[in-house]
């Protein structure tokens, strides 16, 4: 199955946060991964300003965290903007929006534990 990591799956799994569950771990593990290049760009926007401390270089983060756990980058491509375009303003975040517009143009599960999706035609996994 092919899944897309909200950014906060993303950080909490490659951090070992325990709010992803040894079940949670093992479903992103079983499966083929992708993290949205918003996700990246949230991250470094987030780290840049002092929001989110990654303890190492944003550089480095990136190379030992996306490659080395099998996660693919998944690019914004004009068709997720199109998706976007006819998307109902039920939630505002740009960023959720692209994610939310990626997983249904790449007909691909979220994994998230952001309830905001929940009125948007995807499919959102949490346990």
């Amino acid at each position: 199955m092919k899944q897309l990591l909200d950014t906060h799956t993303f950080l909490w799994f490659v951090m070992g946060n325990p709010r992803i569950t040894p079940k949670l771990r093992a479903q992103i593990e079983d499966n083929e991964n992708f993290v949205s290049i918003v996700s990246i760009w949230e991250i470094a926007i987030k780290n840049g300003i002092g929001k989110l401390n990654l303890e190492v270089s944003f550089d480095n983060f990136v190379d030992q965290q996306i490659i080395p756990n099998g996660i693919q980058i998944l690019d914004i491509k004009l068709e997720h903007l199109k998706v976007l375009t006819t998307l109902p303003l039920y939630h505002r975040d740009p960023f959720d929006r692209i994610l939310i517009a990626q997983a249904i143009m790449e007909d691909i599960v979220l994994v998230s534990a952001d309830s905001v999706f929940a009125p948007y035609p995807v499919q959102r996994v949490w346990e």
